[in-house]
């Protein structure tokens, strides 16, 4: 396989990964209480499907089919995030978890298309480049945009908030009682190979 082939193959999982979140954006937006952050999910919305128009043209250019990849860490990813969606919490502490959540789908794109342009330039594809770091730029934006929002909702929610003397939550639902078993038996299994 060539560096050409590599570049083919993450784009075609940033294809899947964008046409993934045209479907999960909406419902996080719906999800949120605070205006601003429903209407920062939205512009996303509208940039996200700029995104894929873009990686289309990226295809043409490289003379290929513009096809997805199935992107697994995506598909994990808008799972957390419906999870956030699903937690048993209210107001500014549910936007956090939203946030939270696509902080991370932000994150997941920043590295495939800094990695993509990278490939890109290697391979003097120019015109690929000056597309992928529009997107990426986008991607930026939108990253900060989240943080900033976080900061005030966390305040927000930190005020409001009422946590039991040591801040542990018991799981409240079978899902978060399936993570909490999952999650210490990952912690058991860390733990020789941290001491």
């Amino acid at each position: 396989m060539g560096l050409r082939d590599v570049l083919i193959d993450e784009l075609r999982d940033l294809y899947s990964a964008e046409n993934q979140l045209i479907k999960a954006l909406p419902k996080m937006a719906k999800g949120a209480k605070d205006p601003s952050l429903k209407a920062s999910l939205s512009n996303h919305l509208q940039e996200t499907k700029g995104q894929v128009l873009r990686l289309k043209q990226a295809f043409e250019i490289l003379g290929k089919k513009a096809t997805g990849e199935h992107c697994n860490g995506m598909e994990g990813l808008i799972e957390e995030g419906q999870d956030a969606l699903e937690k048993d919490e209210e107001g500014a502490t549910l936007d956090v978890c939203i946030i939270g959540a696509a902080s991370r789908v932000e994150h997941y794109e920043i590295a495939g298309y800094t990695a993509s342009i990278e490939i890109a330039k290697a391979l003097g594809e120019r015109d690929v480049v000056a597309l992928l770091t529009e997107t990426l730029n986008e991607e930026l934006v939108a990253s900060k945009t989240l943080q900033g929002a976080g900061k005030m909702l966390i305040k927000q929610s930190a005020a409001d908030s009422k946590v039991n003397e040591d801040g542990d939550k018991k799981p409240k639902s079978a899902k978060e009682k399936t993570s909490d078993k999952k999650s210490k038996e990952d912690e058991k299994k860390a733990a020789p190979s941290i001491k």
